[in-house]
């Protein structure tokens, strides 16, 4: 038996024990609730010392921090090092309240992963899918997301909303909605805002809705399925985006989290969380110093391909560089064979497809299907599909080459991003140690062979192809929150695309521009960047390679930088402005500050020249300063870049930016710059002052906030609507169920407990009910069920008592007869002088026999009475009136007849030279059994006169 089966009847701290033998043993560790105990007896806790002689409690989900209740299988042998504890972050809130949460937002399908008892698990929904569909449907009542929302595609296709991730952040006229909307069997609209709108009947009215708000429907869903499986609120949690997201999808994706409520630490790239999943597991990663090991990591999913370089040291993850195609995906193979099918079913049954929604997706389901099954087979696979258009069947075949000679175009594509991921990082395919594939679209052989002959190597499949990602998103949430500790393991992810700043010089004749981030610069990362103004200027933002973005809009946002005066002498002030790309992969003009120079007073300290420079910055230990001079003497400007808690500032796959960036500059050339300042004379009388400014930032994309809480309002209400209705549905199903139950239940045990007409008019009120539910109540309120049931219940609720009493009373009575007969030899004993109860007093034994002859007169009345009544009507008593009487009886009986013997000394105690004690062997233990009892009630005390000592061995 495995120890993740063995650990399942243990009780939590040996549960303990054997999973750190197994950790010890395996050696693969990974995430440790931040409490835990260090050595052998700290496993065994006072308090499990004291219950130690207890049932254990029922199994249940481990919810607290730090329990020690058997983890997720996968991850149980994971065995921590001392060094691999020195990441943690600090302790949880009490009772472990805080959520680990990773969201995998596919095209197509949606994963959750999650942190608990020391592993990562991917958890089920409620229909125990660890999948969830990325569909929305909207019906007159209520929303249906994920499974069920799946299944009304077809019977509800033009309210059922799918595929629309790529959606995010584009406007309505972009040539990429516009070639989508085509084949949608929905239907989207421009927003107010120029977005993209979608078109729907909802509640029996038109509404509109963005795809921002789609987004947070489908995140509503993902939260509540999580939260089920934890059984705490989930806020915190970590989301996956395309590594080719630009800024604006990535903030509408952003908007659409914070519309749902979560807090999402960080918007992860999906390579970069699959790259995390896989090198925090190695032990056997080179140390820091030693040559890194190159991975390709290598992801087809439903609609885009993505590929990926990351350096491995040991605790250190590098992303080298990225290439993708946007549109290279499994729904592409997917829309080949639709399209192939099309034309032989247009010829051989004169059947156009494409003229009917509901029969294209069809074709699109069994498709894939299709191609699924061509993955694992390579014989002729046929393709039936029943009344498929005005009631007529088709059918088809095809097997592997010839969906392969079939898919030959998309399958070229598939070399496209290898070769720039190798140029981009210059490496030759011998310089990569491993090629992993994740990915649904990997599964195809074709696509497996095409990777691994162009690395020259058998690519690997160790990874979960479809929950890598979701898994990978988790450790991330579970590194940044403060509730687990987890495996020291940096994570340095790539800018995607180079990024420039754009200004206007005060001539007003030239730009400057400046390349700040080139491709694959290291990220998140700050800079600081110096400029020499006397008024507001402003920076615009853009993509400094448009062909290289899969989006129309190269600019990402305007920065007016404002309230900036000249010197008191006229002088131009200078400004430092920080820009930075954050742990979202969104560049931002974070921070601006002006360096004013001021008079200082005799006595003040003026040593404050030096701290100037770096206000607002926390340089790393090993960090170096980096001057880059522009060639432009009218602006002035002046770069000094520093890093923002990243242990590696620049991403060796970048030769240009950093042949400039890595000039160090010597001694000579800062005192060269400091000889443009004011003369050495004038420090001891200035003094420098940093003041903040603010900025105006106007970006392509982003939800105003009046906006934004429209649409917050809004997916409240629908959520408030969408638990109005599953009551309403509850309240009916009870009203269906009671029926359904009950009518078999009276043609089987309640037969005999109700009369015949009784049983006419009930069977006949059961129709009745039934009949309703099936007309007139197919759609009424919640309370008109809630009645309908208190009226069946009327009816049926006698029958159900009377069954339940003849159940369970001829028990009860049974229980009462034997107590009542315990009594009563007890009290006959005592009139024989017993010996056992000769000790209690007469008139208590008078009050147990008045007792137990009044509960006998009792009990042979209604026993009497009762056997006189038939089963269809109501009993005399109630088992409840004759557990009441056993009650009675107990309480006055009992305390009497336990009453303990007192103590009475010994002859042998009295007069010791009399001769040896009378006292048999029996005697003398129910001696000792008296002392024992005398001892335990604190009548008797070993310093008492009247108690002697006494050795009854």
């Amino acid at each position: 038996m495995r120890t993740k089966d063995v650990t399942a009847f243990l009780r939590p701290p040996l549960v303990s024990i054997v999973r750190e033998s197994w950790r010890k043993r395996k050696r693969k560790p990974h995430v440790e609730p931040a409490r835990r105990c260090r050595s052998f007896w700290k496993f065994l806790p006072l308090s499990y010392l004291k219950r130690r002689r207890q049932l254990p409690p029922p199994p249940s989900l481990p919810a607290a921090r730090g329990s020690n209740t058997a983890p997720e299988p996968a991850l149980c042998g994971g065995a921590v090092q001392g060094e691999a504890r020195a990441g943690g972050t600090g302790a949880a809130p009490a009772g472990g309240t805080m959520a680990v949460v990773g969201f995998d937002l596919g095209s197509q399908s949606c994963y959750i992963a999650v942190a608990r008892a020391g592993g990562i698990e991917t958890v089920a929904n409620e229909f125990s899918d660890r999948c969830t569909p990325s569909v929305v449907s909207f019906g007159s009542k209520n929303r249906a997301i994920g499974v069920s929302a799946k299944n009304q595609q077809i019977t509800h296709a033009n309210n059922t909303v799918s595929n629309f991730k790529r959606f995010h952040g584009r406007a309505f006229n972009d040539p990429f909605i516009q070639k989508e909307k085509e084949s949608l069997s929905y239907d989207l609209v421009p927003m107010k805002n120029g977005g993209v709108g979608i078109k729907v009947l909802y509640m029996g009215e038109e509404h509109f809705f963005s795809v921002e708000q789609i987004t947070a429907m489908l995140l509503t869903k993902l939260k509540e399925t999580a939260e089920t499986n934890l059984k705490k609120p989930v806020t915190d949690c970590v989301i996956s985006v395309p590594s080719f997201f630009t800024d604006a999808e990535r903030r509408s994706v952003l908007d659409a989290a914070q519309i749902v409520g979560l807090n999402c630490l960080r918007l992860m790239n999906d390579m970069t969380a699959v790259a995390l999943n896989y090198g925090i597991y190695k032990q056997d990663l080179p140390a820091p110093e030693e040559k890194p090991r190159i991975v390709v990591f290598v992801d087809m999913g439903h609609s885009a391909f993505q590929v990926s370089a990351c350096a491995f040291n040991k605790g250190k993850l590098k992303v080298l560089g990225t290439a993708f195609d946007p549109f290279l995906g499994g729904r592409n193979f997917d829309e080949k064979l639709v399209d192939h099918f099309c034309v032989e079913i247009k010829a051989k049954y004169k059947l156009d497809p494409k003229s009917k929604i509901r029969a294209l997706l069809r074709l699109y389901q069994e498709c894939e299907k299709l191609k699924k099954l061509m993955s694992s087979n390579s014989t002729d696979i046929p393709l039936n599909i029943e009344c498929f258009m005005n009631d007529r069947d088709v059918a088809g075949k095809m097997n592997r080459s010839q969906f392969e000679e079939l898919c030959a175009e998309l399958l070229q594509r598939i070399e496209g991003p290898l070769h720039s991921l190798m140029e981009q990082t210059q490496f030759k395919v011998e310089d990569v140690n491993a090629v992993e594939i994740v990915g649904g679209a990997t599964r195809i052989p074709a696509v497996k062979e095409k990777i691994a002959k162009f690395f020259g190597k058998d690519v690997s499949t160790t990874l979960n192809a479809d929950e890598a990602v979701a898994r990978g998103c988790a450790l991330q949430c579970a590194i940044l929150s403060p509730a687990f500790k987890v495996r020291e393991f940096s994570v340095t992810d790539a800018v995607p695309f180079p990024i420039s700043l754009m200004w206007n010089t005060e001539a007003d004749d030239t730009e400057g521009v400046h390349e700040v981030f080139s491709r694959n610069h290291a990220a998140p990362f700050s800079k600081v960047l110096t400029f020499y103004r006397k008024g507001p200027f402003e920076l615009e933002a853009f993509y400094s390679d448009p062909n290289g973005v899969p989006y129309p809009e190269t600019k990402i946002g305007r920065y007016i930088v404002q309230n900036v005066a000249a010197q008191k002498d006229g002088e131009r002030s200078k400004v430092k402005v920080k820009v930075r790309v954050n742990t979202h992969g969104i560049f931002s003009v974070s921070t601006a500050s002006m360096v004013e120079q001021v008079k200082a007073e005799e006595n003040e300290d003026l040593s404050v020249e030096t701290e100037v420079v770096i206000v607002n910055q926390r340089p790393p230990e090993n960090s170096d300063d980096k001057n880059i001079q522009q060639d432009n003497n009218e602006a002035g400007t002046q770069s000094q870049v520093q890093t923002d808690g990243q242990p590696t500032p620049q991403s060796p796959p970048s030769p240009e930016p950093s042949s400039e960036e890595n000039k160090i500059p010597d001694a000579k050339k800062t005192n060269e710059k400091k000889s443009d300042q004011p003369p050495e004379a004038k420090k001891p009388k200035i003094k420098v002052k940093n003041v903040e400014l603010p900025i105006e930032a106007n970006l392509v994309w982003q939800l105003g906030k009046d906006l934004l809480n429209m649409y917050i309002k809004t997916e409240g209400k629908m959520i408030m609507q969408d638990k109005l209705e599953k009551e309403r549905n509850d309240a009916k199903n009870a009203v269906e169920e009671y029926v359904y139950e009950f009518r078999d239940k009276l043609s089987g045990p309640y037969q005999k407990f109700v009369c015949e007409e009784d049983l006419q008019k009930f069977s006949a009120f059961l129709t009745e009910i039934e009949d309703w539910l099936y007309e007139d109540g197919e759609d009424q309120a919640k309370q008109v069920y809630i009645d309908k049931l208190d009226d069946l219940k009327k009816l049926g609720t006698p029958i159900e008592m009377r069954y339940q009493e003849a159940e369970e009373r001829p028990r009860v009575l049974e229980e009462l007869g034997h107590k009542l007969q315990h009594y009563a030899k007890i009290a006959g004993e005592y009139r024989d002088k017993d010996e056992k109860y000769i000790h209690i007093d007469e008139s208590e034994m008078i009050e147990v026999e008045k007792c137990v002859k009044e509960m006998m007169e009792w009990m042979s009345n209604v026993m009497n009475a009762q056997a006189k009544m038939s089963l269809d009507q109501d009993p005399v008593v109630r088992a409840s009136e004759i557990k009441a009487k056993l009650k009675e009886l107990h309480s006055v009986c009992e305390p009497i007849v336990l009453q303990p013997k007192p103590n009475v000394d010994s002859p042998k105690e009295e007069n010791p030279l009399n001769g040896p004690s009378l006292h048999t062997n029996e005697g003398m233990e129910e001696d000792k059994n008296n002392a024992e009892i005398h001892q335990q009630n604190g009548d008797c005390h070993p310093n008492d006169k009247n108690t002697t000592s006494m050795d009854l061995d």
